[in-house]
């Protein structure tokens, strides 16, 4: 069973009688139809509808006291709990940065371990095949067999991005990040920070740039970062890339245009082809919107 330490990881607690409202209102899951136990994917959003911060958001059982526990970068952590401390406001609720007690630990591959055994463990809510992720003591995360880049390498095969390393914050919208497509927006609750912006890309179906995956035949993959070019034309970007595979962010109207004309795509003069993820539900155009 692999399994890996997360250390690019970290923990804030979200307690307080206020608390489902409070994260409700903000967040672009929804947390108030969550069971404990469980996870979402979510993002606190600008008000202009681009991901500040992306997390998933578990609710915690009552006894480890309930309220809601988030999985986010641990280089971000701080940043997000003084975020959520402005919009506190009146609201009975606390916040915590437990990302030196806590560590957050995954593994993949077989079953979730007992809670009993390891801590808070939740399955990983985006897709079956990125299994399971667990809150445990920091002094207990040596345990766990690999590094974070086992982990990395899975997750880039699978096709899953994760802010700061596959979509700048604040320059990303939800859907160009996938998170529609992976359960991290609810379209049916009521108002969030940047919920208009959100709604009306959905309903109008206005997202031109998405999150695919990038296949490298050759077997090596661009470093990361690299740009992906159509002629002379830049289409996306790379972003996490291990092996023959990346992931990585492309207008999907000019790569369709360039594969329709039978334009190589290159990045870092390699030669890559770009497909929807399996778990994917939207598809390439077949002909090209405007420029």
């Amino acid at each position: 069973m692999p399994s890996a330490h997360l250390s690019d990881r970290g923990t804030l607690k979200i307690t307080g009688e206020d608390a489902t409202g409070f994260l409700q209102n903000l967040v672009t899951a929804d947390v108030a139809g969550l069971a404990p136990g469980r996870a979402r994917l979510s993002a606190l959003l600008t008000p202009q509808g681009k991901i500040l911060f992306d997390f998933l958001v578990v609710r915690a059982t009552e006894d480890i006291g309930g309220g809601f526990w988030l999985d986010v970068g641990r280089a971000v952590a701080p940043d997000l709990a003084r975020r959520l401390g402005f919009y506190k406001l009146r609201a009975k609720v606390a916040v915590e940065d437990l990302s030196d007690a806590i560590a957050v630990v995954a593994g993949w591959g077989d079953t979730a371990p007992a809670a009993d055994e390891f801590g808070l463990v939740y399955p990983d809510p985006r897709l079956p095949e990125l299994g399971w992720r667990a809150f445990v003591a920091s002094s207990d995360a040596p345990g766990f067999g690999e590094d974070a880049g086992a982990y990395h390498a899975h997750r880039t095969t699978l096709g899953v991005p994760e802010g700061g390393k596959d979509y700048a914050f604040g320059e990303a919208f939800p859907h160009e990040a996938d998170m529609d497509q992976l359960g991290g927006v609810d379209f049916a609750k009521g108002c969030y920070v940047g919920q208009e912006v959100v709604s009306r890309m959905e309903h109008r179906g206005t997202a031109r740039t998405r999150i695919v995956q990038a296949v490298f035949p050759g077997g090596i993959a661009a470093p990361e970062g690299s740009e992906i070019v159509a002629g002379d034309r830049t289409i996306g970007r790379l972003g996490s890339a291990g092996g023959g595979r990346a992931i990585a962010t492309v207008r999907l109207d000019r790569a369709a245009d360039a594969m329709a004309a039978g334009i190589p795509l290159t990045a870092g003069a390699m030669e890559l082809q770009v497909m929807v993820p399996p778990w994917a539900r939207f598809r390439m155009p077949e002909t090209a919107g405007p420029a």
